[in-house]
């Protein structure tokens, strides 16, 4: 399939909606720009924004499902809601896949995530660092299945991304040295409680590591740069903020949130910052660093 022509009869794949979208998209931007560099500039910057959303298309549905749980679920119904949301987000992930919006390759990456993520929540949970405190019947100890899907939606996310945005990388540190970082990383989610928490250790090894990564990336026809460090900043904020709404409606709850919901602590934010490292350091071993295929070049 060229950029002129598509298959126009069978089921649609990734590529197939992504070619429409491309070709939408540039012929819009044209229209915007022809109008001068401010509206150039803005129609791009919306375009970005439409792409993260797109990347973030799992994790998006999932928050939306917790947060829609929360206000319209019925307390009575004899499902419970846990075990809703567990049912819910599995049939998403195979409208996804059936519809040809998510390839096998991001489908695994989901499905590695949900295993590492499961295994660090059974972990937190029996050690108290927070609770759900709802019934279910689909949960391994105090642990509901349907909180895999939500690290599973950070792989998801950055699978996609990788995908969409065409990214590749400048001065970039070695492959094993970023391993062993996320498996540091990891090991100390769960030694911590009972060793010297080595996070400011990481957080330097990380900076170091990194300090001179940049990640290229491009919305429609320019390549664009950005200092990798930051990316990581932007994405563990955004996590936070979808902890605070995912709490906010229940889903689960921190200490200090027992007495009446409060916001998750900003210290979190480096919870999240190692999170990222880990699940980078996954989709690049999944996929290959910097091997993911591009975008379809640009419009026609």
């Amino acid at each position: 399939m060229t950029i002129l022509s598509m298959p126009a009869v069978g089921r649609r794949s990734h590529r197939d909606w992504e070619w429409l979208a491309t070709r939408a998209m540039h012929r819009l931007h044209r229209l915007a720009a022809a109008r001068g560099p401010l509206w150039a500039f803005v129609s791009e910057f919306f375009f970005f924004g439409l792409k993260q959303a797109w990347a973030s298309l799992f994790g998006g549905a999932l928050l939306a499902l917790i947060l829609a749980s929360a206000l319209w679920y019925p307390p009575d119904a004899a499902l419970a809601r846990y075990d809703a949301l567990t049912l819910a987000a599995l049939a998403l992930q195979l409208l996804l896949i059936r519809s040809g919006l998510e390839t096998p390759a991001e489908a695994r990456v989901i499905l590695v995530f949900h295993a590492v993520g499961t295994a660090m929540e059974l972990f937190k949970t029996a050690a108290g660092s927070w609770i759900y405190p709802e019934d279910s019947l689909l949960r391994l100890g105090g642990v509901p299945l349907f909180t895999g899907f939500m690290y599973a939606a950070v792989g998801s996310y950055l699978a996609r991304a990788w995908r969409l945005f065409g990214l590749r990388y400048s001065r970039h540190p070695p492959p094993p040295a970023v391993l062993l970082l996320a498996v540091a990383s990891y090991v100390n989610f769960f030694s911590h409680h009972v060793l010297p928490d080595i996070r400011v250790a990481l957080f330097l090894a990380v900076a170091w590591l990194f300090r001179a990564t940049t990640v290229h990336f491009r919305v429609l026809r320019r390549e664009r740069p950005m200092p990798l460090l930051l990316g990581f900043v932007l994405i563990a904020l955004f996590i936070w903020i979808a902890e605070n709404l995912g709490t906010f409606a229940g889903a689960w709850v921190y200490p200090h949130q027992r007495a009446g919901w409060s916001p998750v602590p900003l210290t979190k934010l480096g919870a999240w910052f190692l999170l990222m490292i880990i699940s980078y350091a996954l989709v690049a071993g999944l996929h290959g660093q910097g091997t993911l295929p591009r975008p379809r070049p640009s419009g026609p």
